[in-house]
């Protein structure tokens, strides 16, 4: 269970990191990412990024150049936050949302299915 802490330095660790990929990082393929959320573990030792992409086909080369500039990150988050430890990150690409659509298709599909068994009953 996420405590109330952890929550919210989750969503700070979103906001800043997603500003600084934004306004700090020169790297242009790092900066395509779109982060979606952040898992701190609760002792601040290591936290998720997870990012997804328009593009997936650059899915790759976007997690190595953000390993490239995770120490950048890190850095500019120590300066940034007043706590005592900051999290080592970990990119992680967010396949979320194209599995929630192979679910709807599938739903979609059985409802069709179902539909026409029942029109032939």
């Amino acid at each position: 269970m996420v405590t109330y802490r952890i929550d919210r330095l989750n969503k700070e660790f979103l906001r800043l990191i997603a500003e600084m990929l934004a306004t700090r990082v020169k790297n242009d393929l790092a900066s395509q990412a779109i982060l979606t959320h952040v898992d701190t573990s609760k002792d601040l030792g290591h936290a998720k990024v997870y990012f997804t992409l328009i593009d997936e086909s650059k899915k790759a080369q976007v997690l190595a150049a953000l390993e490239v500039v995770r120490g950048q990150i890190r850095s500019a988050l120590g300066k940034e936050m007043h706590i005592r430890q900051i999290p080592e990150l970990r990119f992680l690409y967010d396949d979320s949302e194209k599995k929630a659509r192979s679910i709807d298709e599938l739903i979609d599909r059985v409802m069709k299915e179902d539909g026409a068994g029942r029109a032939t009953e």
